[in-house]
């Protein structure tokens, strides 16, 4: 994929995670399918973090300081640190879709950027402007194909009904 094709594919996920997002009541943001998974307002809030201080934050870093070290994230540990099921659901998605939004804005401006540049990581090596991108795209899809197996695990729990005559999950 092209860098402008990566660009406007994170546009159009921006719809999709408000189409998937929206409208959902405190039961089914606060759900979770297993005792120590996510809910919804975890991922939320995991997306709005990751949108700014990781992907966005280290693709700039790389077009525009690649031989500066960057600072390091803790995903894992900011579900915690940053107390996301203390926050609001709604404010973290509306959050969430605003920073895309700017994100999205900011790469458009930059489609002719330097994207072969390289920051040399400590332990995984050299990674392109090109491969933050690419990630961000792969991270919108790992969390879409969560996303709706959240959705299916709860209709199934919450119905108690077979789902079998829909196909097989």
């Amino acid at each position: 994929m092209t860098i402008s094709q990566i660009i406007n594919q994170l546009e159009i996920n921006q719809g999709v995670f408000r189409d998937l997002l929206l409208n959902k009541v405190e039961d089914e943001y606060f759900w979770r399918p297993e005792p120590n998974k996510w809910c919804l307002l975890e991922i939320v809030c995991h997306l709005l973090d990751e949108e700014q201080d990781d992907f966005r934050s280290r693709v700039k870093h790389t077009l525009e300081t690649p031989s500066i070290e960057m600072s390091s994230i803790n995903p894992e540990g900011w579900v915690l640190e940053r107390d996301y099921i203390s926050q609001n659901y709604k404010d973290m998605l509306q959050a969430f879709l605003s920073e895309r939004s700017k994100s999205v804005i900011w790469l458009k401006k930059n489609i002719d950027a330097q994207w072969d540049n390289v920051y040399q990581h400590p332990k995984l090596g050299e990674l392109s402007a090109k491969l933050f991108l690419s990630n961000w795209l792969a991270h919108d899809y790992l969390h879409f194909r969560q996303i709706n197996r959240y959705q299916y695990i709860y209709l199934k729990e919450k119905t108690n009904m077979n789902l079998q005559y829909a196909g097989n999950w």
